[in-house]
Protein backbone atom coordinates (compact mmCIF):
# COMPACT_ATOMS: atom_id res chain seq x y z
CA UNK A 1 0.00 0.00 0.00
CA UNK A 2 1.27 3.32 -0.74
CA UNK A 3 -0.03 7.28 0.45
CA UNK A 4 -0.15 10.60 -1.17
CA UNK A 5 -0.52 13.08 0.75
CA UNK A 6 -2.32 16.52 -0.52
CA UNK A 7 -2.98 19.56 1.62
CA UNK A 8 -5.91 20.98 -0.40
CA UNK A 9 -6.81 23.85 2.21
CA UNK A 10 -6.32 25.05 5.53
CA UNK A 11 -6.55 22.08 8.07
CA UNK A 12 -7.66 19.86 5.51
CA UNK A 13 -5.92 17.15 3.49
CA UNK A 14 -6.15 14.49 0.98
CA UNK A 15 -4.67 11.15 1.62
CA UNK A 16 -4.80 9.01 -2.16
CA UNK A 17 -4.35 5.57 -0.60
CA UNK A 18 -3.23 3.01 -3.43
CA UNK A 19 -3.81 -0.60 -1.96
CA UNK A 20 -2.52 -3.84 -3.98
CA UNK A 21 -4.06 -5.80 -6.60
CA UNK A 22 -3.69 -8.93 -5.14
CA UNK A 23 -4.84 -7.56 -1.43
CA UNK A 24 -8.47 -6.30 -3.21
CA UNK A 25 -8.60 -9.59 -4.88
CA UNK A 26 -8.31 -11.48 -1.83
CA UNK A 27 -11.30 -8.76 -0.12
CA UNK A 28 -12.90 -9.56 -2.91
CA UNK A 29 -13.20 -12.86 -2.73
CA UNK A 30 -13.68 -12.92 1.27
CA UNK A 31 -16.66 -10.97 0.54
CA UNK A 32 -17.96 -13.34 -1.88
CA UNK A 33 -17.94 -16.05 1.00
CA UNK A 34 -19.13 -13.96 3.07
CA UNK A 35 -22.48 -12.94 0.69
CA UNK A 36 -22.66 -16.38 0.22
CA UNK A 37 -23.72 -16.86 3.82
CA UNK A 38 -25.92 -14.66 3.79
CA UNK A 39 -28.07 -15.09 0.07
CA UNK A 40 -29.83 -18.31 -1.43
CA UNK A 41 -28.31 -18.87 -4.57
CA UNK A 42 -30.18 -21.88 -6.16
CA UNK A 43 -28.78 -25.21 -6.40
CA UNK A 44 -26.21 -24.12 -3.56
CA UNK A 45 -26.58 -25.05 -0.33
CA UNK A 46 -25.99 -21.61 1.98
CA UNK A 47 -22.52 -20.71 2.37
CA UNK A 48 -21.36 -23.12 -0.29
CA UNK A 49 -22.33 -21.23 -3.71
CA UNK A 50 -18.74 -20.05 -5.57
CA UNK A 51 -18.02 -16.60 -6.43
CA UNK A 52 -19.18 -16.88 -9.90
CA UNK A 53 -22.04 -17.80 -8.97
CA UNK A 54 -22.43 -15.26 -6.01
CA UNK A 55 -21.72 -12.51 -8.09
CA UNK A 56 -24.03 -13.47 -10.49
CA UNK A 57 -27.19 -13.63 -8.07
CA UNK A 58 -26.47 -10.63 -5.93
CA UNK A 59 -24.12 -8.67 -8.95
CA UNK A 60 -20.69 -7.23 -8.99
CA UNK A 61 -21.41 -3.69 -7.11
CA UNK A 62 -22.56 -5.55 -4.42
CA UNK A 63 -19.85 -7.95 -4.11
CA UNK A 64 -17.31 -4.92 -4.23
CA UNK A 65 -19.63 -3.10 -1.68
CA UNK A 66 -19.10 -5.49 0.49
CA UNK A 67 -15.09 -5.60 -0.38
CA UNK A 68 -14.94 -2.30 0.38
CA UNK A 69 -16.69 -1.96 3.45
CA UNK A 70 -13.93 -4.26 5.51
CA UNK A 71 -10.94 -2.81 2.98
CA UNK A 72 -11.27 0.85 3.11
CA UNK A 73 -11.50 1.51 6.74
CA UNK A 74 -8.38 -0.44 7.51
CA UNK A 75 -6.31 0.81 4.55
CA UNK A 76 -7.53 4.58 5.84
CA UNK A 77 -6.61 3.82 8.92
CA UNK A 78 -3.36 2.63 8.32
CA UNK A 79 -3.03 5.61 6.21
CA UNK A 80 -3.19 7.50 8.72
CA UNK A 81 -0.20 6.28 10.28
CA UNK A 82 1.45 6.19 7.64
CA UNK A 83 1.50 10.01 6.65
CA UNK A 84 1.53 11.35 10.27
CA UNK A 85 -1.74 13.31 9.73
CA UNK A 86 -4.16 13.63 13.08
CA UNK A 87 -7.57 13.63 11.67
CA UNK A 88 -10.05 15.54 13.41
CA UNK A 89 -13.10 14.08 11.88
CA UNK A 90 -14.92 11.79 10.02
CA UNK A 91 -13.00 11.30 6.24
CA UNK A 92 -14.84 11.50 3.08
CA UNK A 93 -14.27 9.16 0.65
CA UNK A 94 -13.96 9.36 -3.24
CA UNK A 95 -13.23 5.91 -5.33
CA UNK A 96 -10.49 6.61 -8.00
CA UNK A 97 -10.04 3.29 -9.62
CA UNK A 98 -11.59 0.24 -9.08
CA UNK A 99 -10.91 -2.64 -11.12
CA UNK A 100 -10.00 -6.24 -10.57
CA UNK A 101 -6.64 -6.72 -11.47
CA UNK A 102 -5.54 -3.62 -10.62
CA UNK A 103 -4.68 -1.41 -7.78
CA UNK A 104 -7.74 -0.20 -5.68
CA UNK A 105 -7.37 3.76 -5.75
CA UNK A 106 -9.54 5.53 -3.37
CA UNK A 107 -9.03 9.82 -2.00
CA UNK A 108 -9.93 10.46 1.48
CA UNK A 109 -10.52 14.25 2.13
CA UNK A 110 -10.20 14.88 6.17
CA UNK A 111 -9.75 17.78 8.60
CA UNK A 112 -6.89 17.21 10.78
CA UNK A 113 -5.65 19.09 13.78
CA UNK A 114 -4.45 22.43 13.24
CA UNK A 115 -1.12 23.48 13.26
CA UNK A 116 -0.41 26.34 15.83
CA UNK A 117 1.98 30.01 16.01
CA UNK A 118 3.14 30.27 19.42
CA UNK A 119 3.41 33.98 20.42
CA UNK A 120 5.22 34.88 23.10
CA UNK A 121 5.01 32.17 25.94
CA UNK A 122 7.80 33.14 28.52
CA UNK A 123 8.88 35.81 30.64
CA UNK A 124 5.17 37.46 30.54
CA UNK A 125 5.66 38.31 34.50
CA UNK A 126 1.80 38.66 34.97
CA UNK A 127 2.03 40.06 38.81
CA UNK A 128 -0.75 37.63 41.06
CA UNK A 129 -2.75 40.07 43.51
CA UNK A 130 -2.58 40.27 47.14
CA UNK A 131 -5.06 38.06 49.41
CA UNK A 132 -6.62 39.84 51.38
CA UNK A 133 -10.28 39.82 53.63
CA UNK A 134 -11.87 42.95 55.07
CA UNK A 135 -13.77 43.33 57.76
CA UNK A 136 -17.28 43.68 55.48
CA UNK A 137 -16.72 40.70 54.49
CA UNK A 138 -16.37 39.14 57.56
CA UNK A 139 -19.46 40.64 58.38
CA UNK A 140 -21.23 39.86 55.05
CA UNK A 141 -20.01 35.97 56.34
CA UNK A 142 -21.14 36.10 59.81
CA UNK A 143 -24.74 37.82 58.67
CA UNK A 144 -25.16 34.86 55.98
CA UNK A 145 -24.66 32.22 58.82
CA UNK A 146 -27.32 34.30 61.15
CA UNK A 147 -29.64 33.67 57.98
CA UNK A 148 -28.75 30.16 57.73
CA UNK A 149 -29.84 29.84 61.53
CA UNK A 150 -32.14 31.59 61.78
CA UNK A 151 -35.85 30.38 62.80
CA UNK A 152 -39.00 30.09 60.77
CA UNK A 153 -42.22 31.49 62.37
CA UNK A 154 -45.49 31.24 60.80
CA UNK A 155 -47.25 34.57 61.33
CA UNK A 156 -50.79 34.49 62.46
CA UNK A 157 -51.29 38.18 60.91
CA UNK A 158 -49.79 39.89 59.42
CA UNK A 159 -48.49 41.50 55.78
CA UNK A 160 -46.52 40.26 53.02
CA UNK A 161 -42.46 41.59 53.35
CA UNK A 162 -39.57 40.91 51.11
CA UNK A 163 -37.67 37.93 52.48
CA UNK A 164 -40.87 35.72 53.38
CA UNK A 165 -42.10 32.84 52.81
CA UNK A 166 -45.23 32.57 51.47
CA UNK A 167 -47.94 30.18 50.51
CA UNK A 168 -50.05 31.31 48.15
CA UNK A 169 -53.02 29.80 46.00
CA UNK A 170 -52.77 31.32 41.91
CA UNK A 171 -54.08 30.82 38.19
CA UNK A 172 -53.20 32.59 35.77
CA UNK A 173 -54.98 34.93 32.69
CA UNK A 174 -54.07 36.37 29.38
CA UNK A 175 -57.30 38.35 29.39
CA UNK A 176 -60.25 36.55 30.29
CA UNK A 177 -58.94 32.84 29.17
CA UNK A 178 -56.76 30.88 32.11
CA UNK A 179 -53.24 29.25 30.32
CA UNK A 180 -51.55 26.42 30.50
CA UNK A 181 -49.47 25.72 33.61
CA UNK A 182 -50.43 28.91 35.37
CA UNK A 183 -52.20 27.26 38.54
CA UNK A 184 -51.01 26.21 41.30
CA UNK A 185 -51.71 25.27 45.04
CA UNK A 186 -49.88 25.28 48.00
CA UNK A 187 -47.17 26.88 46.23
CA UNK A 188 -44.20 28.25 48.34
CA UNK A 189 -42.31 31.19 46.95
CA UNK A 190 -39.54 33.36 48.92
CA UNK A 191 -40.19 36.85 48.02
CA UNK A 192 -37.03 38.33 46.46
CA UNK A 193 -36.24 34.85 45.83
CA UNK A 194 -36.50 36.31 41.49
CA UNK A 195 -37.71 32.49 40.70
CA UNK A 196 -40.96 33.46 39.36
CA UNK A 197 -42.26 35.73 36.35
CA UNK A 198 -40.85 39.53 37.09
CA UNK A 199 -43.11 41.36 38.84
CA UNK A 200 -45.41 38.47 40.53
CA UNK A 201 -43.24 38.12 43.94
CA UNK A 202 -43.23 42.47 43.93
CA UNK A 203 -47.01 42.45 43.54
CA UNK A 204 -47.76 40.40 46.91
CA UNK A 205 -45.77 42.55 49.13
CA UNK A 206 -48.15 44.00 51.36
CA UNK A 207 -50.95 41.48 50.79
CA UNK A 208 -52.46 40.44 54.22
CA UNK A 209 -53.15 36.51 55.18
CA UNK A 210 -56.23 35.29 53.87
CA UNK A 211 -56.17 38.28 51.24
CA UNK A 212 -57.24 37.36 47.44
CA UNK A 213 -54.83 39.72 44.83
CA UNK A 214 -55.17 39.94 41.62
CA UNK A 215 -51.06 40.25 40.53
CA UNK A 216 -50.85 41.83 36.86
CA UNK A 217 -47.44 41.26 34.96
CA UNK A 218 -45.71 40.83 31.58
CA UNK A 219 -44.05 37.97 30.29
CA UNK A 220 -40.67 38.34 29.06
CA UNK A 221 -40.11 38.88 25.24
CA UNK A 222 -37.65 35.73 25.12
CA UNK A 223 -40.06 33.49 27.36
CA UNK A 224 -39.84 29.67 26.61
CA UNK A 225 -43.04 29.34 25.71
CA UNK A 226 -44.48 31.24 22.81
CA UNK A 227 -48.02 31.81 23.98
CA UNK A 228 -46.89 33.54 26.39
CA UNK A 229 -43.70 35.61 25.32
CA UNK A 230 -44.58 39.49 25.60
CA UNK A 231 -48.11 38.77 26.59
CA UNK A 232 -49.44 40.89 29.33
CA UNK A 233 -51.32 38.50 32.06
CA UNK A 234 -53.24 38.55 35.19
CA UNK A 235 -52.67 35.77 38.71
CA UNK A 236 -55.29 35.44 40.89
CA UNK A 237 -53.85 34.86 43.67
CA UNK A 238 -54.58 33.75 47.72
CA UNK A 239 -52.52 34.53 50.32
CA UNK A 240 -52.43 31.26 52.72
CA UNK A 241 -49.94 31.21 54.79
CA UNK A 242 -46.66 33.82 55.41
CA UNK A 243 -43.49 32.49 57.52
CA UNK A 244 -41.17 34.87 58.29
CA UNK A 245 -37.66 34.91 59.37
CA UNK A 246 -36.50 34.99 63.27
CA UNK A 247 -32.69 35.78 63.63
CA UNK A 248 -30.76 35.27 66.52
CA UNK A 249 -28.44 38.28 68.13
CA UNK A 250 -25.00 38.41 67.24
CA UNK A 251 -23.64 37.65 70.24
CA UNK A 252 -21.63 34.96 72.31
CA UNK A 253 -24.36 32.83 72.46
CA UNK A 254 -24.82 32.54 68.95
CA UNK A 255 -21.22 31.74 68.75
CA UNK A 256 -21.66 28.80 70.59
CA UNK A 257 -25.00 27.66 68.92
CA UNK A 258 -23.49 27.81 65.47
CA UNK A 259 -19.29 26.45 66.37
CA UNK A 260 -16.88 25.46 68.69
CA UNK A 261 -16.06 28.79 69.48
CA UNK A 262 -17.34 30.49 72.94
CA UNK A 263 -17.29 33.68 72.00
CA UNK A 264 -18.09 36.31 69.15
CA UNK A 265 -14.69 37.46 68.53
CA UNK A 266 -13.42 33.43 68.09
CA UNK A 267 -16.17 32.62 65.48
CA UNK A 268 -14.83 36.21 63.62
CA UNK A 269 -11.51 34.95 63.89
CA UNK A 270 -12.24 31.71 61.85
CA UNK A 271 -14.33 32.92 59.49
CA UNK A 272 -11.46 35.70 58.24
CA UNK A 273 -9.03 32.63 58.63
CA UNK A 274 -11.48 30.55 56.59
CA UNK A 275 -12.44 33.70 54.11
CA UNK A 276 -8.38 34.35 53.56
CA UNK A 277 -7.85 31.15 53.04
CA UNK A 278 -10.45 30.63 49.91
CA UNK A 279 -9.42 34.18 48.67
CA UNK A 280 -5.72 32.87 48.58
CA UNK A 281 -6.50 29.90 46.77
CA UNK A 282 -8.80 32.35 44.38
CA UNK A 283 -6.08 34.82 43.57
CA UNK A 284 -3.71 31.61 42.81
CA UNK A 285 -6.32 30.35 40.18
CA UNK A 286 -7.15 33.86 38.86
CA UNK A 287 -2.82 34.29 38.34
CA UNK A 288 -3.06 30.74 36.64
CA UNK A 289 -5.96 31.77 34.74
CA UNK A 290 -4.40 35.52 33.39
CA UNK A 291 -1.02 33.44 32.79
CA UNK A 292 -2.83 31.51 30.22
CA UNK A 293 -5.19 33.66 28.74
CA UNK A 294 -2.10 35.80 27.80
CA UNK A 295 -0.23 32.74 26.55
CA UNK A 296 -3.42 31.82 24.27
CA UNK A 297 -4.07 35.31 23.38
CA UNK A 298 -0.25 35.67 22.05
CA UNK A 299 -0.49 32.49 20.07
CA UNK A 300 -2.38 32.21 16.15
CA UNK A 301 -4.29 29.23 15.35
CA UNK A 302 -7.36 28.12 12.43
CA UNK A 303 -9.46 26.05 13.94
CA UNK A 304 -11.89 23.57 11.79
CA UNK A 305 -15.78 24.22 12.91
CA UNK A 306 -15.94 20.75 13.53
CA UNK A 307 -13.54 20.79 16.41
CA UNK A 308 -15.97 23.60 17.62
CA UNK A 309 -19.32 21.45 17.33
CA UNK A 310 -17.52 18.27 18.34
CA UNK A 311 -16.55 20.41 22.04
CA UNK A 312 -19.95 22.17 22.27
CA UNK A 313 -21.16 18.44 22.38
CA UNK A 314 -19.33 17.23 24.56
CA UNK A 315 -20.40 20.20 26.91
CA UNK A 316 -23.78 19.46 26.23
CA UNK A 317 -23.49 16.08 27.57
CA UNK A 318 -21.66 17.49 30.53
CA UNK A 319 -24.80 19.92 31.50
CA UNK A 320 -26.84 16.61 30.97
CA UNK A 321 -24.88 14.51 33.36
CA UNK A 322 -24.50 17.25 35.98
CA UNK A 323 -28.30 18.28 35.84
CA UNK A 324 -29.28 14.34 36.04
CA UNK A 325 -27.40 13.94 39.27
CA UNK A 326 -29.08 17.09 40.75
CA UNK A 327 -32.68 14.74 39.07
CA UNK A 328 -33.35 17.06 36.36
CA UNK A 329 -33.49 17.07 33.00
CA UNK A 330 -31.78 19.19 30.15
CA UNK A 331 -35.91 20.49 29.23
CA UNK A 332 -36.86 21.00 32.97
CA UNK A 333 -33.16 23.22 33.04
CA UNK A 334 -34.30 25.20 29.67
CA UNK A 335 -38.03 26.11 31.44
CA UNK A 336 -36.35 27.14 34.35
CA UNK A 337 -33.63 28.99 32.58
CA UNK A 338 -35.96 30.63 29.98
CA UNK A 339 -33.26 29.43 27.60
CA UNK A 340 -33.52 27.02 24.31
CA UNK A 341 -31.17 24.54 23.35
CA UNK A 342 -30.37 26.51 20.13
CA UNK A 343 -29.40 29.96 22.78
CA UNK A 344 -27.69 27.15 24.78
CA UNK A 345 -25.21 26.05 22.03
CA UNK A 346 -24.93 29.65 20.79
CA UNK A 347 -24.24 30.37 24.75
CA UNK A 348 -21.74 27.44 24.51
CA UNK A 349 -19.82 28.28 21.35
CA UNK A 350 -17.36 31.15 22.94
CA UNK A 351 -16.38 29.34 25.75
CA UNK A 352 -16.14 26.07 22.66
CA UNK A 353 -13.50 28.04 20.75
CA UNK A 354 -11.55 29.33 24.06
CA UNK A 355 -11.18 25.47 25.28
CA UNK A 356 -10.09 24.32 22.12
CA UNK A 357 -7.71 27.00 21.19
CA UNK A 358 -6.30 27.17 24.84
CA UNK A 359 -6.32 22.87 24.63
CA UNK A 360 -3.99 23.14 20.66
CA UNK A 361 -2.17 26.13 22.27
CA UNK A 362 -0.70 23.99 25.43
CA UNK A 363 -0.26 20.71 23.46
CA UNK A 364 2.08 23.27 21.15
CA UNK A 365 4.01 24.40 23.98
CA UNK A 366 4.60 21.21 25.44
CA UNK A 367 5.79 19.51 22.18
CA UNK A 368 8.15 23.01 21.74
CA UNK A 369 9.69 22.68 25.47
CA UNK A 370 9.56 18.35 25.88
CA UNK A 371 7.45 18.11 28.63
CA UNK A 372 6.66 14.41 29.03
CA UNK A 373 4.90 11.99 31.04
CA UNK A 374 6.42 9.55 32.37
CA UNK A 375 5.04 5.91 33.10
CA UNK A 376 5.72 6.19 36.84
CA UNK A 377 3.72 9.57 36.63
CA UNK A 378 0.92 8.05 35.42
CA UNK A 379 0.61 5.59 37.63
CA UNK A 380 1.30 7.50 40.71
CA UNK A 381 -1.63 10.00 39.47
CA UNK A 382 -4.01 7.04 39.00
CA UNK A 383 -3.03 5.83 42.39
CA UNK A 384 -4.55 9.26 44.19
CA UNK A 385 -7.36 9.05 41.53
CA UNK A 386 -8.16 5.71 43.02
CA UNK A 387 -7.47 6.98 46.54
CA UNK A 388 -10.28 10.20 46.12
CA UNK A 389 -12.95 7.44 44.54
CA UNK A 390 -12.24 4.45 46.35
CA UNK A 391 -11.13 1.84 43.63
CA UNK A 392 -8.05 0.21 42.97
CA UNK A 393 -5.53 2.14 41.60
CA UNK A 394 -4.55 -1.25 38.58
CA UNK A 395 -8.08 -2.08 38.50
CA UNK A 396 -8.43 2.14 37.57
CA UNK A 397 -5.69 1.97 34.82
CA UNK A 398 -7.23 -1.18 33.31
CA UNK A 399 -10.41 0.62 32.55
CA UNK A 400 -9.35 3.62 31.54
CA UNK A 401 -7.40 1.55 28.74
CA UNK A 402 -10.67 -0.62 28.09
CA UNK A 403 -12.35 2.63 27.41
CA UNK A 404 -9.86 3.95 25.24
CA UNK A 405 -9.53 6.94 27.86
CA UNK A 406 -6.32 6.15 28.88
CA UNK A 407 -4.36 7.90 26.68
CA UNK A 408 -6.75 11.34 26.91
CA UNK A 409 -5.63 10.90 30.66
CA UNK A 410 -2.14 10.97 29.80
CA UNK A 411 -2.42 13.90 27.37
CA UNK A 412 -4.06 15.98 30.38
CA UNK A 413 -1.50 15.50 32.92
CA UNK A 414 0.73 16.62 30.52
CA UNK A 415 -1.25 19.69 29.78
CA UNK A 416 -1.40 20.14 34.02
CA UNK A 417 2.76 19.87 33.78
CA UNK A 418 2.55 22.38 30.68
CA UNK A 419 0.13 24.74 32.73
CA UNK A 420 2.68 24.35 36.01
CA UNK A 421 5.98 24.98 33.63
CA UNK A 422 4.53 28.53 32.21
CA UNK A 423 3.45 29.52 35.70
CA UNK A 424 7.03 29.38 36.92
CA UNK A 425 7.83 31.01 33.91
CA UNK A 426 5.68 34.05 34.08
CA UNK A 427 5.36 34.53 37.40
Amino acid sequence: MSVAVEKLEKNVVALEVTVDAEKFVLAVNQAAKTLAKKVNVPGFRKGKAPRRMVELHVGKEALYDEALDHLIGAAYAEAVVESGIKPVDRPSVDLVQIEEGKDLIFKAKVSVKPEVELGEYIGLHIEQDAASVTDEQVTEELKNQQQQHARLITLDEGRVENDDSVTVDFEGFTGDVAFVGGKAENYELVIGSGTFIPGFEEGLIGAEIGQHVNVNVTFPDEYHSEELAGKEAMFKTDIKKIQRKELSSLDDEFAKDVSEFETLDELKTDIRNKLLKNREMQVKEDHSKAIISKVVDNASVEIPEVMFTERIKAMVEDLKRNLALQGMTVEQYYEFTNSTEEVMLERLRPQAAESVKTDLVLEAISKTEGIEITEDEVDEEIQKLGERHKQDAKLLKKSLNARGELQFYKQSLISEKTVKFLIEQNA
